[in-house]
């Protein structure tokens, strides 16, 4: 009798241990409710097609590296996380991924549908580290009808921006809103891009980088657009809202702004006429995500890029499976979480170049209202918006030195000296000197 007990036991153990290791963890940091019950159906949806069941776990984007270290020394990672671009390659080093099966996905799927400026960030040696899922540029939003009455341009370069600037700037115009409040993080966003744009880059491989020449003409240009803006502390707010009044053709924004100008959500509301819910705005606006400075004539973009990995404990051909499946046959639903934030990264597959674009592109967007986003914007507008990603770059990706540029950002001192240089209380010169004098104590 013992005996029989014993193989009972045993045999009930086998199987639990063998269900629970056929289960996916899936740890996320889309932890809004709404967002939470649309990727359970997601997971249900894959459970329906492949028998494998996966445990949806909500991560608070802030705990994500204490978390995913203690699971690490534990040896009790998840099988795949979604997690921001500054783990990527930290965690690629530290051996939390499995740089192998990641790449494998990348391979799979093709290297050619996904966005070169999402792969280029995750890129270790000759392998990609992570599996880019979605991302979002930031973008210079501007008044499309104002620059084609004008004659001008758009504004993809610091010229054209500089003359449309001394073109439309009027008693009634500011020619430009942009960020000088040096404590907001909206501020190093919008300088970050600037900068980028004229090809500037604070950090090297295992340091930091002097500036010179590069770094002087986009200070320059930037105390021309501040110049151009209202005087005081100006950050997101303001420039929203000006911009949503008619009183500027250009400011830097988030693609979240894309709903409000169309008259979607209630709490930010367009006042360029009587009509809070009017998309008339949305309609006269353009968006450039991609702009270059005189020393970097193919510009750059400044993005935002979410990954997948498949971590060192994953069941690997599991974790495989669920990517590949929210990457291609489950990749609409995977947008569909918040398409306002998450562009595109793949734009489509074998059969259809500009699947994912399509389908992403009719998903509804707004809050008190919906609509989908051809319905507001035409497609060559759709098309700019997707294209940001293909250049898309931030300090020290490339060079494995994000944790060092970062530092560099959230101490705030590149936005302070600049401010005091639009100040005119220091000239162009002296503030390169000061950001050198400043950088190197980050060596």
């Amino acid at each position: 009798m013992f005996k029989k007990t014993l193989i009972l036991l045993s045999a009930v153990a086998f199987f639990i241990n063998n269900v629970a290791f056929a289960d996916i963890k899936f740890w996320t940091t889309e932890t809004q409710p709404a967002r939470m019950a649309k990727q359970e159906d997601m997971a249900k949806a894959f459970e329906a097609k492949t028998g494998i069941a996966v445990e949806v776990i909500p991560i608070d984007e802030k705990e994500l590296g204490k978390r995913a270290t203690a699971a690490a020394a534990a040896g009790d990672l998840p099988d795949v996380i979604y997690h921001t671009l500054q783990y990527v390659l930290p965690w690629a080093e530290a051996g939390i991924l499995d740089v192998d099966a990641n790449n494998d996905v990348v391979k799979e799927l093709g290297k050619k549908t996904f966005a070169p400026g999402a792969l280029n960030m995750a890129k270790q040696g000759s392998k990609i580290a992570a599996v880019p899922v979605d991302g979002w540029t930031q973008m210079i939003v501007y008044r499309k009808d104002l620059f084609e009455k004008a004659g001008l341009e758009p504004p993809t370069s610091y010229a054209n921006i500089t003359k449309a600037i001394e073109t439309l700037s009027s008693n009634d115009m500011f020619g430009f809103v942009a960020a000088t409040k040096t404590d907001e993080n909206f501020m190093s966003q919008v300088l970050e891009h600037v900068l980028l744009a004229n090809g500037v880059n604070v950090v090297k491989k295992g340091g930091i980088k002097k500036q010179g020449n590069k770094l002087k003409k986009a200070l320059e240009f930037y105390k021309t657009i501040a110049k151009a803006s209202p005087e005081g502390e100006l950050y997101w707010k303001q420039s929203r809202e000006l911009y949503f009044a008619g009183k500027t053709p250009m400011i830097i924004w988030s693609p979240f702004i894309m709903d409000e100008l169309a008259g979607l959500r209630d709490s930010a509301p367009p006042t360029i006429n009587d009509d809070p819910t009017s998309s008339e705005l949305a309609s006269k606006t353009g968006f450039i995500t991609n702009f270059s400075g005189p020393n970097n004539k193919k510009g750059a973009a400044w993005a935002d890029v979410r990954y997948f990995g498949i971590t060192a404990d994953a069941d690997t051909d599991e974790a495989k499976q669920f990517i590949l499946y929210s990457m291609d046959e489950g990749y609409t639903s995977t947008l569909a979480i918040a398409p306002e934030g998450k562009f595109p990264v793949r734009r489509g597959n074998a059969s259809d170049p500009a699947a994912y674009t399509k389908a992403w592109s009719k998903l509804p967007v707004g809050v008190d209202r919906k609509a989908p986003l051809t319905d507001l914007y035409s497609a060559d507008v759709i098309d700019n918006i997707v294209a940001g990603l293909d250049t898309a770059n931030r300090w020290g990706v490339k060079e494995g030195e994000l944790s060092r540029a970062s530092k560099v950002i959230n101490s705030q001192f590149i936005n302070r000296i600049t401010r005091l240089y639009i100040d005119d209380q220091i000239d162009v010169d002296e503030a390169v000197d000061m950001i050198n004098t400043a950088l190197a104590q980050f060596n």
